[in-house]
């Protein structure tokens, strides 16, 4: 399924699929030609809507019942939702009327893929690219099930191989960058980047790759001059304005990002997320009702918009409003459970106004999202030692640190609450662990404490891991 060529061809793209969406709303008979089903079934696979794919693919084939090309598209797309045993009986049909087609081959290899036949799968690549060697999607394919297959160096290699037939694929350029950096080998493959603008100066999507690489590297003054020469080359490169406004964010030059934002949208067709955030951009310089309006917006465009639930929670937050910001914090889980951060937030509302077994639960929560976030044991701890349960505290730290034992300040934290119980012994050799792991964090000791830093015993104990 292939890459559309050129911004010109994206809109076109985009309106094809409004016209189709519109007729599919109103019940009306969908027609379109060949070229735009593949168009309007592209579009959806790009964005991971399977189901709307497969409902795109029944539509064309209903239309077109011999197209080898619309059936390939369907097997693709059954695979890709994971229904393993139709695509396979799909594309098996096909390759009885058309054996030699690449894309039998490259469907194989899909199907091999998501069930995690990586070799098998490689293989069918491999042999689509011998009957088809100019074909940049079999090669993304290629990269897709060495990335799989956690075997990120040969992933790269054929994303690059991928790019080079077309720079255009924005999906393959994300996934090299994070193969490069997963692997530790994006700064030294910044040339590759930097000969496409060489290749060619006035390619906007040359200039847009390498300010990508240059983000991911914390290079920021260049990202951004790159950023702006694609724009320079396209002022409606509406990626490329986004991407500027996020490197601005990365530099905390808010107004700048917020100003960036706007423009990365056709005008008058704002997106939940530009909107959502140009609200934390105005949340950042505690501009509350900017940020609120525009946070409101983005939730009335996408109410699914878990980013501006939450952003609306941390203004409330911020201003004391708590049971205000429980309702939005709660949003925000319900629509992404997954996220960390919202759980602690929640967890932090919830015990500003005295909820602690709500709060507790929503620590319970955080630790189970994150065990390798130390705030959610950290916290929740707190709370078990403020109510006189330091045998909890205990516990519970001790679960901490068998999560995460290179941590060195939850063996403080442990250690105060030992100390705090009178289990003398056992705090002292919690500490050596704590003082062995990281020294400097001794200070946290007497945060928690300040009374501790009276008693000899500890100090002595401190004092023989002094360099």
């Amino acid at each position: 399924m292939r890459m559309n060529e050129n911004f010109e061809e994206r809109d076109e793209v985009q309106a094809t699929v409004r016209r189709y969406e519109q007729m599919v709303a109103s019940n009306e008979s969908v027609f379109f030609d060949l070229a735009d089903f593949e168009n309007i079934i592209d579009h959806y696979t790009t964005n991971t809507q399977y189901t709307k794919a497969l409902q795109a693919c029944e539509a064309a084939i209903a239309q077109y019942p011999f197209s080898t090309e619309l059936l390939i598209d369907r097997a693709q797309v059954l695979a890709m939702k994971g229904e393993y045993t139709a695509a396979a009986t799909q594309i098996e049909a096909v390759a009885l009327l058309d054996p030699d087609n690449p894309d039998v081959a490259v469907t194989r290899g899909i199907i091999a893929t998501q069930r995690g036949e990586f070799s098998e799968a490689v293989a069918f690549f491999l042999s689509a690219v011998e009957r088809a060697p100019d074909r940049d999607d079999i090669f993304f394919n290629l990269g897709l099930a060495y990335q799989s297959w956690q075997k990120y160096k040969s992933a790269a290699k054929y994303y690059k191989q991928s790019l080079r037939l077309n720079s255009d694929n924005d999906v393959a350029v994300q996934e090299l960058l994070y193969c490069l950096e997963v692997s530790e080998r994006l700064e030294d493959n910044l040339e590759f980047f930097r000969r496409f603008t060489d290749e060619d100066p006035y390619s906007a999507i040359a200039w847009y790759n390498l300010g990508q690489a240059y983000y991911r590297l914390a290079d920021y003054e260049k990202a951004v001059s790159a950023f702006e020469y694609a724009i320079l080359i396209d002022t409606k490169f509406y990626d490329a304005h986004g991407y500027l406004a996020s490197t601005y964010v990365s530099q905390e030059k808010y107004e700048a990002a917020i100003e960036e934002f706007k423009l990365s949208y056709e005008v008058g067709q704002p997106t939940a997320e530009a909107l959502c955030n140009i609200g934390e951009c105005y949340e950042k310089l505690e501009n509350w009702p900017e940020a609120r309006r525009n946070y409101q917006h983005s939730i009335d465009i996408n109410p699914e918009m878990d980013e501006a639930w939450f952003g609306i929670g941390i203004i409330l937050n911020a201003q004391e409003r708590w049971l205000e910001a429980i309702h939005f914090f709660r949003k925000a889980t319900a629509l992404y459970d997954e996220s960390v951060e919202y759980w602690l937030a929640l967890a932090a509302a919830e015990y500003q106004l005295g909820n602690v077994v709500s709060s507790v639960e929503a620590y319970d929560r955080a630790t189970q999202v994150a065990p390798d976030n130390k705030d959610g044991w950290l916290n929740w701890s707190i709370i078990l030692y403020e109510q006189g349960n330091f045998d909890g505290a205990i516990d519970l730290m001790r679960n901490a640190v068998e999560v995460q034992p290179s941590e060195a300040e939850l063996y403080y934290r442990l250690c105060a609450y030992l100390l705090a119980a009178g289990r003398y012994r056992e705090a002292y050799e919690v500490l050596e662990n704590a003082l062995t792991l990281d020294f400097s964090k001794h200070r946290l000791l007497f945060e928690y404490f300040p009374e501790l830093e009276s008693q000899r015993a500890l100090a002595r104990l401190i004092d023989q891991y002094r360099k």
